[in-house]
């Protein structure tokens, strides 16, 4: 390759300037004790920061008790929840990334069991995983899916206190270190319930059509731009198509608003909203099964949103390759490259990208103590194709 790789090229975003293009999702662990993080959020989230990913998410964090996923969830409603945090974000900075959170609510998904448990709705009061089980709720009074608690429809007086949480919720994350920030308005958690048809059946100002069904979101980025600083980005995840009433054209309009309202970033994903995975449908409209979803299955969506909104996005979904998420790059169609289960599975993913696309320069991302015994492992002819020079 002729030219340094995008890849591994810095990104200023406001006063931030992100090592490389590559970012660690959000990655829910259902390990927190009561909201507060334990060692395991730290394990977790030091390793990525070891492997050189530019910027390392903490999971969706709620922003209130009930808008946890699981009882097992990251929250960032208390300082005490914040203080336990600092370590980590302390961690991340010192080995060259950026610390970033998620800030999120479960809305009508939440108080269900761990993915390993099947992540399902948990009975009113259940202690099976720690806090015990609660009443979910929702723009309406639509339950998620059959067997699903119906959620309590928000009063317009509980949906402000709600934006009062998001914005306490980014206070608190600064506090915590974190440097930059994302509100969670994808897969059917409340902020995208708002969005939907499906499940926002509201006729106040907070309903109707999608102006209405945006308010919500739109009242949330702004309270959180306001109480996060100025010279830190802000992104927020979308699902830029659900299967079931929110497409493309309401999501490039929807950019343009978060645009203006201080967002620098939109994250594209998609689904969600019935419970069901994200997915590209295929070609004769029905839905794609997880194995049928091809590399990059995401991208068009990060493309069209960069292109109609003029804002920068990141790509993700079955991004897996070195050079796949290079061409991604160099073909103007993202920002930046989220990657989520091929991280968890290889953590040290971004090193071993570097090796292919920039051999020359491969060894500059490993940590020093690591780097002198992979230079080593190279000279031993063990089979990498790290740089062999001595740092």
């Amino acid at each position: 390759m002729s030219q340094s790789p995008l890849l591994f090229s810095p990104l200023k975003i406001r006063g931030v300037t992100l090592p490389n293009r590559v970012v660690l999702s959000p990655l829910c662990m259902y390990s927190a004790e009561s909201g507060v993080a334990t060692d395991w959020q730290f394990a977790h989230l030091s390793t990525f920061a070891r492997g050189n990913v530019g910027l390392v998410f903490a999971e969706a964090t709620a922003v209130e008790p009930r808008g946890r996923i699981t009882p097992r969830c990251l929250g960032i409603w208390t300082d005490e929840q914040a203080e336990a945090l600092k370590p980590t974000t302390r961690f991340i900075e010192s080995m060259g990334s950026v610390p970033g959170l998620q800030i999120a609510h479960a809305g009508r998904k939440a108080s269900a069991s761990p993915p390993w448990d099947g992540g399902k709705p948990l009975p009113l009061g259940d202690t099976t995983w720690g806090d015990p089980s609660w009443q979910v709720v929702g723009p309406s009074a639509v339950p998620l899916n059959d067997g699903w608690q119906t959620p309590d429809a928000l009063s317009e007086a509980e949906i402000a206190d709600l934006v009062t949480a998001f914005a306490d919720a980014a206070r608190r994350a600064v506090v915590a270190g974190f440097k930059v920030l994302e509100i969670h308005g994808a897969h059917g958690y409340l902020i995208h319930s708002f969005l939907s048809p499906l499940s926002n059946q509201r006729n106040d100002g907070y309903g109707g059509d999608r102006a209405g069904r945006m308010r919500f979101a739109l009242e949330v980025t702004e309270a959180v731009r306001a109480a996060w600083p100025e010279d830190l980005p802000l992104f927020f995840r979308i699902s830029a198509v659900d299967g079931k009433g929110w497409e493309m054209e309401d999501s490039v309009v929807l950019s343009r608003e978060l645009k203006a309202r201080g967002v620098d970033v939109v994250d594209c994903s998609a689904g969600g909203i019935t419970g069901a995975p994200a997915f590209r449908a295929k070609d004769d409209g029905s839905p794609a099964a997880s194995g049928d979803r091809p590399p990059g299955f995401q991208v068009p969506y990060a493309e069209q949103v960069r292109e109609e909104a003029d804002m920068k996005t990141m790509a993700i979904g079955r991004i897996i390759e070195a050079q796949q998420a290079e061409d991604i790059l160099q073909e103007g169609r993202a920002d930046l490259i989220g990657i989520g289960r091929e991280l968890m599975y290889d953590p040290f993913w971004a090193l071993r990208a570097a090796e292919t696309l920039d051999p020359d320069n491969a060894q500059a991302g490993w940590p020093d103590q690591y780097r002198w015994a992979i230079v080593r492992r190279a000279d031993l002819g063990l089979g990498n194709n790290v740089d062999r020079r001595a740092p």
